[in-house]
């Protein structure tokens, strides 16, 4: 029969009393469920297919004029078509708005008075 082999740090780890336990050798936060591992490695090879499409087209002999990357896409969409649906009137942004609205008409006919 062979001998069983020596427990890794993490097996042989005792948490102070003292000292509370580290998230990272925390049992719920690495002892996932089956389904969410396999969730998890779905989402790494998709991961990985698109990064070696982009790899490909990149390092391609004779590239296409426009190389296009999905997730560059995804936050330039992100970043400028898609900020309303999370903007929220605060009086900061009304304040805002109204002094760069307002406030340069009000500059230009105090300044056009004054140079009367």
């Amino acid at each position: 029969m062979a001998a069983r082999p020596p427990p890794s740090a993490a097996e042989a780890y005792r948490p102070n009393k003292y000292v509370s336990l580290p998230a990272e050798l925390d049992p719920a936060t690495y002892d996932v469920s089956p389904e969410k591992r396999r969730a998890e490695a779905e989402r790494l090879a998709i991961r990985a297919r698109l990064k070696r499409q982009y790899q490909l087209q990149l390092n391609h002999p004779n590239p296409p004029a426009v190389i296009e990357d999905p997730a560059l896409a995804r936050w330039a969409y992100a970043r400028t078509q898609n900020i309303y649906p999370t903007f929220r009137p605060t009086p900061k942004t009304s304040f805002l708005g109204a002094a760069f609205a307002i406030g340069p008409l009000l500059f230009w006919i105090a300044a056009f008075k004054i140079d009367r």
